[in-house]
C-alpha cells in the first residue's frame, strides 16, 4: 500500500496552548434517566433500553472516592450520553457531578483527588479537559489536530500519552497533485481496510508535558514509524504503562505493514526512556500477542499478558513477568490451564490480581509471585469485568450477570458488596426469569456446562418453545455475560427457554476444550449444539415442535451451517452477520492470521487436509438441505464479514423456495449499534421468532409489531 507518514516534529504548532473552550453544543438536548415504568412487569425492549449503562470506575489517589460513569441512551435522539458520578468507597454520598450534552469519556482522577481529567469535544474534535472534583471549571487542555482517543498520565502527571492519529496512506492527489478531485484508494498491499474502516490513518502515541493546565511539546515517539499503537481495532490506554518513576514509557505495538501484518498477531512491548528517547524491545522473540503491560509498585518488574503462537488470536493468556534488572521472564500461569483477561498488581507488589472466565462465570483471582499459586478473591453467579486495587485486600470492580447489567461492587476477605444501584428499582419491578446450570453430556463421552434461562413464571407443567443461542467469536466464552442485544433474558421474557451451551471452543474449561474448535469449524462444536438441543427436547416442558437458533459472527456461521444439518430440530433460524461461504471469507476477511488458523489455511492448497476438511463443510455446501425459515442480518461496514455473505444465504433461501427475510443495516458494522437501529433489529427479531415458534394466532406481541406512521 502507498503510504506517507505525516510528521508530528511540530506537532505543537497545532496545540492550541491554554484552550479554555467550555466544549459542548449549549443547544443540543440533555439525555437523561428516562422516564420508563413497565404496567404489567414485563421485561421488554422498552425496558432494556431504559437501563442505565455503569463504566470505567476509578478510584481516588486517597482510597476514598470512586468516580464513574452512567450512559442512557434516547431513543428520540438516536444516541446515548454519558454523566459523571463520585461516590465515598462504601458506596455512600453518591453524587452527580456532570449534566452535560456530551459525554465525559475516560475520567480519572488527578492532581492528589482534586481534579478530574476526561475527553470531550472541541470543535468536533475529542480533546483533553481538566475540570475540579465536583465538576466544576472544565477547561479544555489540549487542542490535538486530529483529536484524541484516549489518554494517560504519568505518576507525578507531568507528562501525558495521549493516542492520536497519523496519516497512512496516500491520496491520488498526493501521487497526481493535478488531480484534486479525483476520488479513489491506490493499494498495493494487504490490510487496507479494518473492522469497519478504510485504513487511511493509524493510532499513535503522543506525549506531552502537562503544567496543570496546558499540554504543551507534544511529540510523537513513533514519529515516521508506520505502525500501530495502540493496535486496531479495540487498542486503548491499557496498551500503555508509566513507570512509577515517570521516566520511562510502555507501549504496545505490532511492527508490521502489509501482508506481513495481516498474517500475523506478533505483537511486542517496548520500552521508552523520555530523557535519551531511545525504545527497546522487551519481548523480543515472544511471538504471539504481548499486551497489557503494567509495571510493580516498586517500577522493578513489568507484568503483562502473553499468547505463545503467533496467527493464533485466542491462545491461551499467559501472565508473565520481567525483571527489568536481571531480564528474567517468568510465566506464573504456567502450571494453571485457563486464560487471563485482566490483571492488575496487588498494591503490596507480592501478587497480581487478573480475571478469567472458568466453568461458565468469571470471576476474580490473585496469583502469588514466588510461588504461582492461584487463588479465588471473588466468585458466584457473575461476571467480573474490571480490578481497580485500593489496598489491604481491598479491590473496586463491576459485575454483571445474564439477569442485570454492570454494577460497581467492592471486594475483600471473598466478600462482595454491590455499591451502585443503577438499575435495582427498575429490574426489581419487573418479573424477571430465572437461569439455571446443566451438565450437558457430549457425543465424545464429556459433560458441557449449559446455561438455561427459564420464562418469569416458569410452570414446568406447561410446554414453551425453545431457543438455541450459538456464541460467535468463535472462542468467546458463554459465561454469565450481559449484552444489550443478545440478552438472554429479553429472549425468555418473552416466553421462551434458551438454551446457552459452552461447546467446544470456548474458554473456560482449558486449553484443550478452548482450541480443538481451531480446523473444525462445522465438526464437534456443531455436535454439540445438537447434543444440547436434544437433552432439552427430553424435559416435558420443552416444545421439541417449536425450537428455534440464532447466532452472530461465528454463531452466525453456526445458524447457516445448522440450517443443513439440523435434520427437523429447529422450526426457525436468525443469523447476524454470519460466514455463509468460507472460500469467500476467505478472500474478503481482512485479518488473514484468523482465518488462517482457524481454516487452516487457504482453499486452493490441495495438500492442506485441515483447510480441506474447514472448506468442505462451508454451510454453502448444504445449501440443499434448507427447508428452514430463516432471517439475516447484517451491517453494510462490516469489513470483518462483508454484508455479501448475508446477501449470498438470503438469495440461496430464496432461490430454495425457503421462506426468508433479510435485513441489511446500510449504517452499522458488525454490531448494531445506533438505539433506533438497534430496537428494530429486537423487533425483527421477536416479531420472526414469534411467527414461526408461535404458531398460536391468539398469540399477540404488539411491541414487535409494525407500527403505524405517526399523523402529520
Amino acid at each position: 500500500m502507498l503510504r506517507q507518514l505525516k510528521s508530528l516534529a511540530m506537532i505543537t504548532s497545532a496545540l492550541m496552548l491554554g484552550a479554555c473552550s467550555t466544549g459542548g453544543n449549549s443547544d443540543a438536548k440533555i439525555i437523561d434517566k428516562p422516564e420508563f415504568k413497565s404496567p404489567d412487569g414485563q421485561y421488554t425492549i422498552a425496558a432494556l433500553e431504559a437501563l442505565g449503562r455503569v463504566s470505567n470506575p476509578s478510584v481516588s489517589p486517597d482510597g476514598k472516592k470512586v468516580l464513574y460513569g452512567v450512559s442512557y441512551e434516547s431513543v428520540e435522539e438516536n444516541k446515548s450520553n454519558l454523566d459523571l458520578y463520585v461516590m465515598n468507597i462504601d458506596g455512600s454520598d453518591n453524587k452527580r457531578i456532570t449534566r452535560t450534552a456530551e459525554s465525559e469519556n475516560g475520567a480519572v482522577w488527578i492532581a492528589n483527588g482534586e481534579k478530574i481529567a476526561f475527553m470531550n469535544p472541541v470543535d468536533g474534535k475529542m480533546q483533553l479537559w481538566v475540570m475540579n472534583a465536583d465538576g466544576s471549571g472544565r477547561k479544555a487542555v489540549s487542542n490535538v489536530e486530529n483529536g484524541i482517543q484516549g489518554f494517560l498520565f504519568s505518576p507525578d502527571e507531568t507528562k501525558v500519552v495521549m493516542i492520536g492519529t497519523v496519516k497512512y496512506s496516500q491520496t491520488p492527489a498526493d501521487v497526481y497533485p493535478d488531480l484534486p478531485k479525483a476520488n479513489a484508494r491506490i493499494i498495493d498491499d494487504l490490510m487496507y481496510k479494518h473492522w469497519d474502516e478504510w485504513v487511511t490513518e493509524i493510532p499513535h502515541p503522543l506525549v506531552g508535558d502537562f503544567d496543570g493546565n496546558n499540554v504543551s511539546n507534544v511529540a510523537d515517539i513513533m514519529q515516521d514509524e508506520p505502525f500501530e499503537s495502540p493496535m486496531k481495532p479495540f487498542g486503548g490506554v491499557e496498551s500503555f504503562a508509566w513507570s512509577p518513576d515517570s521516566k520511562q514509557l510502555i507501549y504496545v505495538s505490532r511492527k508490521k505493514t502489509g501482508m506481513e501484518y495481516a498474517i500475523s498477531t506478533n505483537s511486542d512491548l517496548y520500552l521508552y526512556d523520555l530523557a535519551s528517547k531511545s525504545t527497546r524491545n522487551l519481548t523480543e522473540g515472544m511471538m504471539g500477542y504481548d499486551t497489557n503491560p503494567t509495571f510493580s509498585p516498586d517500577g522493578k518488574m513489568v507484568a503483562w499478558l502473553s499468547m505463545e503462537h503467533d496467527g493464533y488470536e485466542s491462545d491461551k493468556n499467559r501472565i508473565f513477568t520481567l525483571n527489568l534488572a536481571s531480564g528474567e521472564k517468568t510465566d506464573l500461569t504456567e502450571n494453571w490451564d485457563y486464560t487471563a483477561d485482566a490483571i492488575a498488581w496487588n498494591p503490596d507488589g507480592k501478587s497480581i490480581y487478573f480475571i478469567a472466565p472458568k466453568d461458565g462465570v468469571t470471576p476474580i483471582f490473585s496469583v502469588a509471585l514466588d510461588s504461582k499459586e492461584v487463588k479465588v478473591v471473588a466468585e458466584g453467579v457473575c461476571d467480573y469485568t474490571s480490578l481497580a486495587p485500593v489496598g489491604n485486600d481491598l479491590l473496586i470492580s463491576m459485575h454483571h450477570s445474564m439477569l442485570f447489567p454492570n454494577e460497581i461492587v467492592a471486594v475483600k476477605d471473598g466478600k462482595t458488596t454491590q455499591l451502585t444501584n443503577v438499575n435495582t428499582e427498575l429490574l426489581g419491578s419487573l418479573n424477571m426469569p430465572t437461569v439455571e446450570k446443566k451438565l450437558v453430556p457430549t457425543t465424545d463421552g464429556k459433560e458441557m456446562t449449559t446455561w438455561v434461562m427459564y420464562p418469569p413464571k416458569f410452570d414446568p407443567n406447561k410446554k414453551y418453545p425453545a431457543i438455541l443461542y450459538c456464541q460467535g467469536g468463535p472462542q468467546q466464552a458463554v459465561s454469565q455475560f450481559w449484552s444489550y442485544r443478545w440478552n438472554i433474558a429479553l429472549m425468555a421474557a418473552r416466553g421462551y427457554i434458551v438454551i446457552a451451551p459452552n461447546r467446544r471452543g470456548l474458554p473456560g474449561f482449558g486449553t484443550e476444550w478452548n482450541a480443538q474448535i481451531s480446523g473444525d469449524y462445522g465438526g464437534q462444536n456443531m455436535k454439540d449444539y445438537l447434543s444440547a438441543v436434544d437433552f432439552m427436547k427430553k424435559e416435558s416442558y420443552v416444545d421439541g415442535e417449536h425450537i428455534g437458533a440464532v447466532g452472530a459472527s461465528y454463531g452466525g456461521f453456526s445458524v447457516y451451517w445448522l440450517a443443513g444439518n439440523h435434520e427437523g430440530r429447529f422450526a426457525a433460524l436468525i443469523a447476524h452477520a454470519g460466514i455463509f461461504n468460507t472460500e469467500s471469507q476467505y478472500l474478503e476477511t481482512e485479518e488473514m492470521w484468523f482465518a488462517n488458523w482457524d481454516l487452516g489455511g487457504p482453499f486452493w492448497d490441495k495438500s492442506n487436509a485441515v483447510a480441506q476438511r474447514s472448506f468442505a463443510n462451508s454451510p454453502h455446501r448444504f445449501v440443499d438441505k434448507w427447508d428452514t425459515p430463516i432471517l439475516i442480518t447484517h451491517g453494510e461496514y462490516d469489513f470483518r464479514i462483508l454484508a455479501s455473505q448475508g446477501m449470498m444465504a438470503f438469495n440461496a433461501a430464496r432461490l430454495r423456495g425457503v421462506p426468508a427475510e433479510m435485513v441489511i443495516f446500510p449504517d452499522e458494522n458488525h454490531w448494531i449499534l445506533k438505539p433506533q437501529n438497534a430496537i428494530l433489529w429486537q423487533r425483527v427479531f421477536f416479531r420472526w421468532l414469534n411467527k414461526w415458534l408461535k404458531p398460536d394466532a391468539s398469540y399477540a406481541d404488539p411491541e414487535v409489531e409494525p407500527k403505524s406512521a405517526p399523523e402529520k
